[in-house]
């Protein structure tokens, strides 16, 4: 339950397996290899109602995908000519905005395209943890009155902390009207998109400019298996194609194939990542995958419920997807809830996280593997409850 870990298979080990057998090398080339990852792409488009002409990319985790989101956004607001002339010489200096509660990656992405993380706005949330449109409009007004370019909004679809989803249609039509990228990072949360019943909480991440996943997480695929989707490949190639006398293209033979990985991120070198995810979907089915993943926002419902019930315990957010954040009550709760859980990590039967939710340390229980059940969920909270009682101090007589 800590952290966001996705349970693995025996088909995906099988698939590692096979893989690192193969040892095949996914930059580029007409082989069978890029066939699989052309095979996945094209289901992650018809997923996410991505247009045929999207494109679509393995990486190492949703980290890279978004710091490539941003990329492709600044190629977006500056042109191609920004990898060679620089953003100094360009003169132009670009804002970009996401929650207070959007993933670490984000800022740090922004580091690392040299647009610095001070560019960043990062706008409030309301109660339910979803970042408030006014004050992201407020938010570009003001930067616009100032002489910056508004680039980016990022939406999260299922934050880290609590599994909160923005309000991503209305993100969209912002930056629509405001001629901006929008990217979503859907590390947590996107592939619940698998299950019917709860689709319909991510509409409007259809129309992303680009989007972040992890087939890792809910599709229990092994680690790593991060993706992006970029609703125009074109602009995603304008961003990492590099032309090389050792990448000569041919128009047949192995150096041929229309499509090489290569121009669309930063890795000539690449897994096969992709066998995984096909095992993984020919095997158990989208279906199946979809009715694990619902199950996970089913049992966090249930401990939802559970805890409210304990008049020792508190919920501390609500519990939009497969994520429960609560605290013991009464004095130093902090401290009282950091113990727990690293008494809980030492004794092996549950391990939650920490996180803070407005300042608070709190008790984090993310179920994510598909072979947590109803009573993993009953230990958590006896395990919990047993280290409150072991925590009062008697009083003297």
């Amino acid at each position: 339950m800590g952290w966001v870990q996705g349970g693995g298979t025996a088909v995906g080990m099988l698939a590692e397996m096979l893989a690192a057998g193969m040892n095949a090398n996914l930059g580029g080339r007409h082989h069978m290899a890029i066939a699989v990852e052309k095979q996945v792409v094209q289901w992650s488009r018809e997923l996410f109602g991505f247009p045929a002409t999207a494109g679509g990319l393995f990486l190492t985790g949703s980290s890279q995908a978004n710091l490539l989101g941003v990329l492709i956004a600044r190629t977006r607001a500056l042109g191609p000519q920004v990898r060679f002339r620089g953003l100094a010489r360009l003169g132009q200096r670009l804002t970009a905005y996401a929650a207070t509660s959007v993933h670490a990656c984000v800022p740090r992405a922004m580091e690392i395209a040299g647009l610095g993380g001070d560019q960043l706005r990062l706008i409030p949330v309301d109660s339910g943890q979803r970042m408030e449109l006014a004050a992201l409009r407020e938010a570009i007004t003001r930067d616009r009155a100032s002489g910056l370019q508004p680039f980016l909004v990022v939406g999260t679809a299922g934050s880290v902390d609590v599994g909160a989803i923005d309000p991503l249609s209305e993100l969209a039509r912002i930056a629509k009207t405001e001629g901006m990228h929008f990217h979503i990072d859907g590390a947590l949360g996107a592939l619940a998109m698998l299950a019917p019943s709860l689709a319909p909480r991510f509409t409007g991440i259809e129309r992303a400019g680009s989007l972040a996943f992890d087939w890792h997480k809910w599709a229990q695929v092994p680690y790593d298996a991060g993706f992006l989707l970029v609703r125009d490949s074109a602009l995603q190639r304008a961003t990492f194609a590099t032309e090389a006398a050792y990448l000569r293209r041919a128009g047949q033979g192995l150096a041929g194939g229309a499509w090489w990985p290569c121009d669309d991120g930063p890795d000539l070198s690449r897994g096969f990542r992709a066998l995984k995810v096909w095992f993984a979907l020919k095997t158990y089915g989208a279906a199946a995958i979809g009715r694990s993943i619902a199950n996970s926002v089913a049992l966090a419902s249930d401990l939802a419920r559970r805890i409210a019930a304990e008049p020792a315990l508190e919920l501390l957010a609500p519990v939009p997807l497969n994520i429960v954040c609560f605290a013991c009550r009464g004095a130093e709760a902090d401290r009282r809830n950091a113990d727990i859980v690293a008494t809980l990590h030492e004794t092996g039967k549950v391990a939650p996280s920490l996180t803070c939710i407005d300042g608070r340390v709190t008790i984090r229980a993310a179920l994510v593997n598909h072979r947590t059940t109803e009573a993993d969920c009953t230990a958590l909270v006896d395990s919990v409850m047993e280290r409150i009682r072991a925590q009062v101090v008697p009083q003297a007589a």
